[in-house]
């Protein structure tokens, strides 16, 4: 199965580095929805099942389970239908509709639960659920994003993608979520290129950097508990951003520079916008900004105006009714 992972790593990462046109600061786009099964999540998935085989803890006879919003799901269950091994995805109802078709047609069999949390989310429900799935099922493997750190180091040959790629680079703006890509990130570069500042994206609601728990509809960025392996991030600074705000940047992102993509790209272009607005700088500073996943499987949700009439109405009676 190792060989066969091996061939697979061809496809996953070297991902195209593109320059947006902006009028206040230099701002790069990694575009990781270039990667094999279409989201920067494809690096983790591959350092996760790959380790999980290289230890032993993953067989020919093994069923993985892993709880997921989406992207990571669509690539454990792309490299799991690769290798012959059998998946079960535990998803929620904020999942995208696209996603929950593929999943359905990539993996062994597609749990989802419909019960919120105690924060009036989901991620907690499912965790509960894989959990108990491991524990009844012989020879199961959890692909935890959350918790294993074979999750950021997958990210570890992106830093070396970054490095590469930059003879000067002043911030990299990365969404959070299972906190992968941002420990992954600025464990690595921080050893290399201490003076780069990471900064974190999060949404209104997510409980990542302690803020209070709120009802969210967007998948794909913050998180109903803070992950394990983000106590391993070189943080310098993070912005929240609303949910209606998200829609917002997706729109400008697909307007302004013709990138049609997800929820955290959205966010991240209009934090990175944002951030340089009103501050002053003796030379124009140069930000990459990482964009994990494409679009389409946003059409039903994001790019959907009635969808967004309703989640604005939703946020509003919510603030009305607190």
């Amino acid at each position: 199965m190792l060989k066969q992972l091996e061939k697979l790593a061809a496809f996953i990462g070297n991902t195209p580095l593109m320059e947006l046109k902006n009028k206040d600061t230099r701002l790069f786009a990694k575009l990781e929805y270039n990667n094999f099964s279409g989201s920067s999540k494809d690096r983790a998935g591959f350092s996760i099942i790959y380790n999980g085989i290289k230890s032993g803890r993953i067989n020919e006879q093994t069923t993985i389970i892993a709880s997921s919003s989406g992207n990571l799901a669509i690539a454990v269950a792309s490299i799991s239908k690769m290798l012959g091994l059998k998946f079960i995805p535990v998803i929620d109802p904020n999942i995208n509709s696209a996603y929950e078709s593929l999943l359905n047609l990539l993996s062994y069999r597609v749990v989802k639960v419909t019960d919120r949390d105690k924060t009036g989310g989901y991620l907690l429900t499912r965790i509960e659920t894989v959990n108990n799935l491991h524990k009844t099922i012989e020879n199961s493997f959890i692909a935890d994003q959350y918790g294993d750190p074979n999750n950021y180091k997958g990210y570890y040959g992106l830093t070396e993608e970054i490095i590469k790629s930059f003879d000067h680079l002043d911030y990299i703006f990365v969404a959070v979520s299972s906190s992968g890509a941002i420990t992954g990130i600025s464990k690595s570069i921080k050893k290399k290129r201490p003076d780069i500042k990471i900064i974190g994206v999060d949404v209104e609601g997510s409980v990542i950097f302690n803020a209070p728990p709120v009802k969210r509809y967007i998948s794909g960025i913050g998180a109903s508990q803070v992950p394990p392996i983000i106590e391993n991030a070189l943080i310098d600074d993070v912005v929240i951003v609303s949910q209606t705000d998200i829609i917002k940047g997706c729109f400008e992102l697909l307007n302004e520079q013709v990138i049609f993509a997800g929820a955290s790209s959205g966010a991240v272009y209009l934090a990175a916008k944002n951030y340089f607005k009103d501050t002053q700088h003796i030379t124009v500073p140069t930000s990459l900004l990482i964009f994990p996943d494409k679009g389409h499987t946003y059409l039903d949700t994001i790019y959907n105006q009635e969808w967004g009439e309703q989640l604005a109405a939703k946020l509003t009676s919510s603030t009305i009714a607190q």
